[in-house]
């Protein structure tokens, strides 16, 4: 008899999903093209949060894939992967997601307060997996990274407005010329 050997992969994750709780995507990243259009995405996000909104289980198969995922409040998490994958992987990068998300919003996990703190959410998946690819499951580093990044200052009016005031004060005594 002979036995197929799986090929070792880093792609680990097909999908990262947070839903309301009516079943609407708030975010979705899909990794792949397991499922190419947006349409084939709803479905299967709509499909998946039909068969675990009522359940009270952690984990479950379906359309041949393996999935975790996590409730709160009005907020479903969901973690995707392949049916091979082994689901203590899965399940260190939901609960980090969910942990990351909980220090974000301030432990309010609720979907008012994830709109409010939409973009650290996405810097968060982001910093958590790239790709499919696992960078991090560990909490404490992605909220430090997710940090980082939200201190970069940017160009909007304030910022730009403090910068050219910086700049008359050190030119102080030229002439700089505006013109309109």
């Amino acid at each position: 008899m002979e036995t197929a050997l799986l090929e070792a992969s880093l792609y680990t994750v097909k999908a990262i999903c947070i839903l309301d709780n009516d079943g609407n995507r708030i975010i979705s990243k899909f990794y792949d093209d397991t499922f190419p259009t947006v349409k084939e995405q709803k479905d299967f996000e709509k499909n998946l949060f039909n068969k675990t909104h009522k359940a009270n289980a952690e984990i479950i198969m379906i359309d041949g894939l393996t999935s975790v995922y996590r409730s709160n409040v009005d907020l479903f998490f969901y973690v995707v992967g392949s049916s091979q994958e082994n689901e203590l992987i899965l399940h260190s990068v939901l609960n980090c997601l969910f942990d990351v998300t909980s220090q974000i919003l301030r432990k309010n996990i609720e979907k008012r307060a994830l709109f409010d703190h939409l973009d650290g959410i996405y810097l968060a998946i982001d910093e958590i997996v790239d790709g499919g690819i696992i960078l991090e499951a560990d909490p404490a580093s992605v909220l430090q990274r997710v940090a980082l990044k939200g201190d970069d200052p940017t160009m909007s009016d304030g910022n730009f407005k403090d910068v050219l005031q910086q700049a008359k004060d050190q030119l102080g005594g030229w002439s700089v010329g505006w013109k309109n």
